[in-house]
């Protein structure tokens, strides 16, 4: 069974639970952490985009922490958040103007920095050699540095507080 497939069988073995009022008939707890957890985001420039995920945390903890890890090292730098931020709020660039817009001294930086967004499957190149964000990357990608600035507490001053429960 592939991943995609048995995320989906999860999310709605959660559903149906929670329609049930929770009742389950298992007998012994559950070796993983319960609940769901889940994002969605709604863009409409440089084009509209619409994502939604959901997912039970048990299955998505199993899977193999390579392909995560990737995403995430490709994320871990400031001049590559600077290029997806670039992207994120301009769309679609040219390889000058992002080099310019990372302060970044050299083309080969610039590549340097490019190739790990790109073997992450962050940014892609399109047809008239420019980069851009992939588009089921975008949303994803937005909640990862949404997520990373509540946790470094810099959400606390917006106007629209983050619904804690």
């Amino acid at each position: 069974m592939n991943a995609e497939f048995a995320e989906r069988i999860a999310a709605l073995e959660a559903r149906v639970a929670a329609l049930e009022g929770g009742h389950s008939q298992q007998t012994e707890p559950a070796a993983s952490p319960g609940g769901l957890v889940g994002y969605h985001g709604e863009l409409t420039e440089p084009f509209e985009l619409s994502w939604a995920i959901s997912v039970t945390p048990g299955p998505m903890l199993a899977f193999a922490d390579g392909p995560r890890v990737e995403v995430l090292a490709a994320l871990s730098s400031t001049a590559r958040v600077a290029l997806v931020r670039t992207l994120a709020e301009k769309g679609a660039q040219t390889a000058p103007a992002l080099q310019e817009a990372a302060e970044l001294g050299s083309p080969g930086q610039l590549y340097h920095h490019l190739k790990a967004l790109t073997g992450a499957g962050i940014v892609e190149q399109d047809k008239r050699g420019s980069y851009r964000l992939r588009p089921a990357a975008t949303i994803p990608v937005l909640v990862l540095l949404t997520a990373a600035s509540d946790v470094a507490g810099q959400l606390k001053n917006l106007s629209v507080r983050p619904d804690r429960g």
